[in-house]
Order: C-alpha cells, then structure tokens, then sequence
C-alpha cells in the first residue's frame, strides 16, 4: 500500500508526459505538488523541511542547468563562428549515412565524452553535431539518449561504479570480504554483461532512426548497417573489455571509445562493412513529421570556410582539460574539488542535514564549457553581433528546461528524504531488527523498491536492473541511484543467497540504462535541441530500447546465477 501511494507522483508524471504528452515544464510542477502531499500527509514531513528540500533541489538542478548551458553555449557558438560547418564537412566526408553517423557520433564520440565528463554532457555534444548534419532535432536526441548506455557505468571516470562499491564496502568487510576485490569483480562483472548489450543497443538505435524517423517507417532500412554496428561493438568490446577486468573502471570507457573513434572513423572512410546505399535526412522537412523538428528558433549555421583544425579546436580543448581535470594523477582533481572552489549553502531553513555544495569550477557546464565557449569568441575572431545572436539563442533554449529541472530534483529530493519510523517498522516487521528509520530504510523511494523486491523473490534478478532505472529516471543519474539503492540491491542479494556482486552489478547496469528514458537526461537532450514540449514523445521511443537492454542484461546475470557462478563466495559462507 505505501508503495503504491509513494508511486503516485511519479505515475503522474508518466501519463502526463507520454500518455498526454504535457511537456515537463508542466507535469513536473504537478508532480512536485502531488509528491508534497503524499510526502506531507502519509510520511509526515513538515511544511518547513519540504520547503527546505525544495530549495535544495533547486540548487542541485542549477548544477545541471549550468551543464545545459554550457554545452548548449558552445554549440551556438560555434554555429555562428562557422567551426560547426567545417565539422560538418568533416563527418559528411567520412560519410553521408545517417546511420553510419549516428554510431560514430551518438555511441562512440558520446561514449569518450561520458568517459571523461558525464552527467548529461554526452547527449548535449553529440545531438548538436548529429542536428547540425541533417538529423531531425527529436532523432538527434533519441538516438544519443539511447546510446548513453553502455559507457556510464565505468563512465566519468568510474564513479557510477565506484560509488555503487563504496556504498557497500562496510557491509562487504562485514562479511569477512575485501572492498577492493569487490570493486574490481563489480566492473568486471558490470562490464560484461554491459558490453553485450551494447552490441544489441547499437542497432537498436539504428532500427529506431529507421523505424521512427526513417522515410519509410521501416527496420528493413537498418538491415545494411548491421555489419558496421557489430564492427563498432567489437571494436570497442576489444578494449573496454579487458580494461574493464584489469584497470578497473576509471579509464575503461575514456580509452575504449577515444581508440575506437579513430578506428571507425577510417573504416567508414575505406567502406569496411559499409551499407553499399546511403540513407539519409535529405527533404526530411517534405515527408517528416513537424514534432521531430525544433520548437525554438535558433539562429541558422554559417559557413566560412574554416579549417578543420581550428574548428575542432574547443572541442580537443575541452577533451584534454576534462582527461586532466578528472584523472587524480594530474593533481586538478583535488584542486578544483576542495577549497577555495566550493559555493556553501549550510543549514537550508535551520535544518543541519540540508545543505548545498556547489563545487563550481568541477561543474563541467562552468569549466570548460562556458570558459572554452568564451574563448571560442576570441579564437574564431567573431564579431560582436555573431556573439550576441549566439548568447541570447543559449538563454532562449535553456530557459525551457529551467522549470521542469527545477521542479523535478524538487520532486527527487522528498522522495529521497522522506522518513517515517511507523511505515518503517510496518514495512521491515518481518522479523529485522533496525536500530534506527531513516531515509536510508523508510523513504518513499526506498519503500518502493523494497515492494518490488518482495513481489520478485527468487526471480529478483529480474527487478534488480529496474530498480536501477528507477532511480536513475527519478534522480537523472547513475551514481545517484547506485548511491540510493546499491545497499538495498546488496543485503536483499545476502538474505536470498544470491552473489552480491552480480546483483550489484545489475543495479549499476539498470542505472545506466536509465539515462535513456531519465527526465533530467530527457529535459536537457530537448532543451540541447531545441525540441521541448516532446519529452514524452522521447520517453515513449526510449523506453522499448531500455526495456530491451535490461531483458538482455537480465539474462545474462540470470544464467550466472543459475549455473552457479558466484565472483565472491566468501560473502555468503
């Protein structure tokens, strides 16, 4: 019953994005009022303290609108400059299958960038190009909201996974375990399984360019392309695979997909399994339907004729400092994560458990986005009118997402801080002992995945993944929901005997699956594009492909199970 009173908001949010399809700017703020209610009447928080996660919320979706901006900055920067015409040129050069470019940019390109920034960025660089070479701005979004998969987990180097491990390493050394071969059979054990799927999803987002966006609404039309996306899968398995097992997560996805862009980028140019007929957008404003194209009017792109060179050159600016920036052994990361670069908001509202740090110059929105962006300005030798056209254009697309981001962290932060002991103790009364109700075992987020392992039992590791799509859909991140749900995935894996680890590691994978069909990740890959109002048209494309991707996943760990596999024995002895 509490879970399904706990749920209400967020079915709310469903019907109204994809069953009405009401833009999130609208269901979200709905939604934030329904979950108060709920939050307020059955889990009894306060008026004060909703008011205070309410603001917190706030704060934390500033953090990823600075992201939004940023990226969206950039683009229209280039735009006006012309560096993103002589990208284009670049890319139509390797080829003009639409395709062939959206696994080059959407699943390689993107997967670099996830590698070395995460949170949202991958999306909000890759739709752009993709946007800027022909693609409908609602298939740019969809194809590179459904690739942002298979790199999160060891994504911005390693946290997803890294975090998910240190969530449970004291209930690991309290089984007599070791947190650190934990972590190293988690990311193998995540990226196996993963790197599978990944082979499926790479043309699963092509089947979905033809079947959604194509001219003639057929998977027929992604039948050429299947030998390059298993070619781009093997290239990158190659790799990702075996740094997976033996470096641990923090480069695997950054080094995997940066050699495989070389890779498929000159086996595109030779026609190594290429399709022998182009696809493309050409005329798709004949025979397309007007909801894929932009709702905002953006200044178009110019074309000066610049080198390739000095256009790409923000960008190999912003991938170096990000490889800088957030590997440990360069020393940045520790600056830029402590003092005097940190923005305290302490106590929110009296309340000492309610506070906001914004680490700014990590913000990659901040640095290197907007400050490379700027840069950009003087670099390209725009002229004043070219740089205001570009600014104002970056305020008019994010100023749609602002809302919907707002409210919905808003809404994340009552599920996630909900606490009542009476729920807890009807919930967990079978037989556990708890010392104390908190968030952590009572919230309204955790009561509902606590339902849902309860239904599934000894099949759990069919809900395993889901609940990590829940938690990414809710709070828009990987890390975030492995930081929620990584401890329950592991003590309900204790009490039904099966591996921790893989069932860990099917949290970790359901986190990132996630990404596709999350509404953060989803307000900003409309905002990035220009195309909001459609968040539950994405939603409803993503969904299939994430559904899909979790079966997959599923399967696999199931079949581990089944045979007996188990990475870590000495955890249920």
């Amino acid at each position: 019953m509490y879970a399904l009173i706990a749920s209400f908001p967020i079915l709310l949010t469903v019907v109204l994005m994809v069953g009405f399809n009401r833009p999130a700017k609208q269901a979200l703020p709905l939604s934030w009022l329904v979950a108060c209610l709920v939050a307020g009447l059955v889990w009894h928080m306060g008026v004060l303290e909703m008011t205070a996660q309410t603001i917190a919320g706030f704060l934390s979706a500033f953090e990823t609108l600075c992201i939004i901006f940023g990226a969206i900055l950039l683009m229209n920067i280039l735009k006006q400059s012309g560096a993103m015409a002589s990208i284009n040129q670049m890319f139509s050069n390797i080829t003009r299958d639409a395709r062939i470019q959206a696994v080059i940019i959407g699943y390689i390109f993107a997967g670099f960038i996830e590698g070395v920034a995460g949170f949202g960025t991958p999306a909000a660089l890759a739709a752009p190009i993709l946007i800027s070479l022909g693609f409908p701005p609602l298939a740019a979004a969809a194809v590179c909201l459904i690739y942002n998969s298979t790199p999160v987990c060891p994504g911005p180097v390693g946290v997803p996974t890294l975090t998910a491990s240190s969530t449970v390493a004291s209930a690991v050394t309290g089984l007599g375990g070791n947190p650190d071969t934990f972590t190293m059979e988690l990311t193998k054990w995540t990226c196996i399984p993963h790197m599978i799927g990944g082979f499926f999803i790479i043309f699963i987002g092509v089947c979905v360019l033809c079947k959604v966006f194509g001219p003639n609404k057929s998977f027929k039309d992604a039948l050429p392309a299947l030998p390059f996306c298993l070619l781009s899968g093997a290239v990158v398995a190659v790799i990702y695979i075996p740094m997976a097992i033996f470096a641990g997560p923090e480069l695997t996805s950054m080094v995997a997909f940066i050699i495989a862009l070389f890779v498929l980028m000159i086996a595109a140019k030779k026609g190594i399994l290429m399709p022998k007929e182009e696809w493309t957008f050409d005329r798709v404003e004949e025979w397309g339907d007007k909801s894929w194209m932009a709702t905002r009017k953006v200044s178009t792109t110019k074309e000066k004729g610049m080198s390739p060179v000095k256009a790409w050159m923000p960008y190999i600016i912003i991938g170096i400092f990000l490889v800088i920036s957030r590997i440990a052994v360069f020393g940045l990361k520790d600056i830029l994560n402590n003092e005097p670069f940190i923005l305290h908001v302490d106590h929110i509202l009296g309340f000492e458990n309610i506070n906001w740090d914004f680490k700014f110059f990590w913000n990659a929105g901040i640095l290197p986005f907007i400050i490379v962006a700027l840069l950009t300005i003087f670099l390209h030798k725009m002229t004043k009118t070219e740089a205001r056209t570009a600014i104002f254009d970056s305020f008019n697309q994010v100023s749609g997402a602002a809302i919907a981001l707002l409210f919905g962290v808003a809404m994340v932060n009552l599920y996630r801080f909900t606490s009542d002991a009476s729920i807890g103790e009807t919930v967990l009364s079978a037989g556990q002992t708890v010392e104390e109700f908190t968030y952590a075992n009572s919230s309204m987020l955790y009561i509902m995945a606590h339902a849902l392992a309860n239904i599934f039992d000894k099949a759990y590791f069919l809900v395993a993944p889901l609940i990590g799509v829940l938690g990414a859909f809710m709070s828009g991140s990987c890390t975030v929901s492995n930081t929620l749900f990584a401890s329950l995935q592991f003590e309900t894996a204790t009490v039904l005997g099966m591996s921790q680890v893989l069932i860990v590691a099917l949290q970790n994978m359901g986190g990132a699956i996630g990404n596709q069909i999350c509404v953060n990740n989803i307000v900003a890959a409309c905002a990035t594009t220009g195309t909001n109002g459609n968040e539950g048209k994405l939603i409803r494309t993503n969904i299939i492909p994430a559904l899909i991707y979790c079966a997959v996943v599923a399967t696999i760990v199931g079949v581990l199970l089944f045979t007996g596999v188990n990475p870590m024995p000495e955890l249920l002895q």
